[in-house]
């Protein structure tokens, strides 16, 4: 069994200067927790991405819809759609996971 808490993926993400790193990898799955610094400059991805809401609340863009998000809360991205979060809480994060082939399922 594999058990990351949120706080040991954090602390693991202060020892770099990205505002992500990658905490698990299996198959085609790789987890990152992320964590923007006032602007999120993602670009959209290669592969399907799915978002769980770590810490903190603020809102996400998906395509021409915002909407807010909270703790706790599922996103869903297909591979190449454009994306971002905004207006965030000082502590948020959001574990981020990658998955299938490129060019999405």
């Amino acid at each position: 069994m594999n058990h990351i808490t949120v706080n040991q993926a954090l602390q693991k993400l202060s020892t770099t200067k990205n505002p992500f790193v990658e905490i698990f990898t299996h198959g085609t799955l790789a987890v990152e927790i992320y964590k923007p610094h006032l602007v999120d400059l993602q670009e959209p991805h290669t592969r399907d991405e799915v978002y769980i809401i770590a810490q903190g609340k603020g809102e996400f863009q998906h395509n021409d819809q915002a909407t807010h998000v909270n703790k706790g809360d599922f996103l869903f991205v297909p591979a190449g759609d454009k994306h971002r979060f905004f207006n965030l809480s000082d502590d948020f994060s959001t574990w981020v996971l990658f998955y299938g082939p490129e060019g999405g399922e």
